[in-house]
């Protein structure tokens, strides 16, 4: 067992001159997606222009004519601009069961308080609350944008985009100088930067004709220039603070990505294009892209709600017909992998992970039978006849893969949404690709194993 790891091939010895342009194309495919859309909203909206191509139609349309759903027929369901689940019907009935795959499109990002906007020493600044795993340390000194959602009190709905094309000025977090930084240097590394101490520096510059907070109200103004936006605005607005700029080719071979928000939209984008290569499948095929995984899953767009349940419920009314009982066997007669990342072996970091269950760059999509921490804690273990059962799919489509687990037993750990899916009784598995950097402004990941994770999606779908 010693040897195993060092026996999985090296994924890029396998490659043709043609699949290596196949594999690159795919790169930038994906590298100019996670560039053009760095939050839940942006990404759902991306998908749903580009599967209304693929022939995807808005379920609730087919609720509301009360039309039967035929073998062939692609349709999606879309929360709020944050969840979307994606079907297309097999031939076989539904309730034998689908063949899933489950990813989530948040990432750990900093969101802006309700009340966000003060004036501090003639200096406009924003107020945040940072979302999900994050070192804070790592977010200052960096160029930010700002991404999001103003909804106004008469349900005008106004996007937000500041910091990404190259016109556009960016924000930022300060940092100490190395000058006057004895005392924090002192301190822990998760102590060194406060949480109430990641504000944004907005502006200077002072308007004219005010005389209280003249920085802040020239803030304001700018906002309301462009977007009509006002200060009350903010209590009804999802604005989100990002790294500024596109993802980008990683080495001198350009054979990875560096990218904000690849944990996890680099699963979610490879189960996106491996659903839209689905036409007439046996087994209806779904795809599940949700929000609110970095903080539990919780919420009415996260796993846990019903959202999914419900929607599976309505292509069986649509189908077989009103059934709770079809709704609990089709459930429980579904196959899943469920698509999340996973720590890769870093040179720099040898010792967080045991080398024979490590992940690493280059051999491939990365299958895990649990995740959790310690003792399993909080995780979804596949039994060993599903492991088999994916092993000679894999085999059959010439999937290159490893298995791994998340670092050293008493380290740390983590999870996924496969504990959630796996309540109901189907089969579900972890299935990702090694990260570099995890949960950073900015993570690596390497293109032959987004290629075979794509591969290993496309095959899991269609023969499952």
């Amino acid at each position: 067992m010693s040897d195993l790891k060092k026996e999985y091939k090296c994924a890029w010895d396998a490659y043709t001159e043609e699949d290596k342009k196949a594999l690159f194309a795919y790169g930038e495919r994906y590298r100019k997606f996670i560039s053009e859309n760095k939050t839940e909203r942006e990404c759902v909206k991306s998908m749903i222009e580009e599967a209304k191509a693929h022939g995807y139609v808005d379920l609730e349309e087919c609720i509301q004519k009360g039309q039967k759903l035929q073998a062939g027929d692609k349709v999606y369901a879309n929360y709020c601009d944050k969840t979307l689940l994606m079907f297309c019907m097999g031939s076989e009935p539904l309730s034998n069961g689908m063949n899933l795959l489950g990813a989530h499109l948040d990432s750990p990002r900093l969101d802006l308080k309700p009340n966000p906007l003060y004036e501090d020493s003639n200096f406009a600044m924003f107020k945040t609350h940072y979302y999900g795993g994050v070192k804070k340390y790592q977010w200052v000194a960096l160029p930010l944008a700002i991404h999001g959602t103003v909804v106004k009190q008469c349900g005008e709905v106004v996007n937000v985009c500041i910091g990404e094309d190259e016109t556009d000025p960016v924000v930022g977090i300060s940092d100490l100088l190395i000058h006057l930084s004895g005392e924090q240097m002192q301190k822990k590394l998760s102590d060194a930067i406060a949480g109430e101490d990641l504000n944004i520096c907005l502006g200077t510059l002072p308007l004219d004709g005010e005389e209280k907070d003249k920085v802040k109200a020239n803030i304001l103004k700018l906002l309301n220039d462009k977007y009509d936006i006002t200060e009350e605005d903010f209590v009804s607005a999802e604005l989100q603070i990002v790294p500024a700029g596109p993802a980008r080719d990683y080495g001198l071979d350009r054979s990875m990505v560096m990218g904000y928000g690849q944990d996890d939209r680099v699963c979610g984008y490879a189960s996106f294009e491996a659903q839209l290569e689905v036409t007439n499948p046996k087994r209806t095929t779904g795809t599940i892209l949700v929000d609110k995984e970095e903080i539990g899953s919780v919420g009415a767009s996260g796993m846990q709600s019903k959202f999914f349940e419900n929607t599976v419920a309505e292509l069986l009314a649509l189908t077989e017909g009103d059934s709770n009982i079809l709704v609990r066997r089709t459930l429980a007669r579904s196959k899943m992998l469920s698509s999340d990342v996973t720590a890769g072996h870093d040179p720099n970091y040898p010792s967080v992970l045991e080398k024979n269950n490590a992940a690493y760059f280059g051999k491939g999509v990365v299958f895990m039978k649990y995740t959790g921490s310690r003792g399993k804690s909080g995780s979804n273990e596949a039994n060993a006849e599903y492991m088999a059962y994916l092993r000679k799919i894999m085999a059959e489509n010439n999937v290159t893969w490893q298995t791994a687990e998340l670092g050293r037993i008493d380290l740390g750990g983590g999870g996924t949404i496969a504990y959630i899916l796996a309540s109901y009784g189907m089969d579900v598995i972890d299935c990702g690709v090694p990260v570099h950097s995890m949960h950073a402004p900015w993570e690596i990941t390497s293109k032959v194993d987004l290629y075979e994770m794509r591969k290993a999606y496309i095959a899991f779908l269609i023969n499952a």
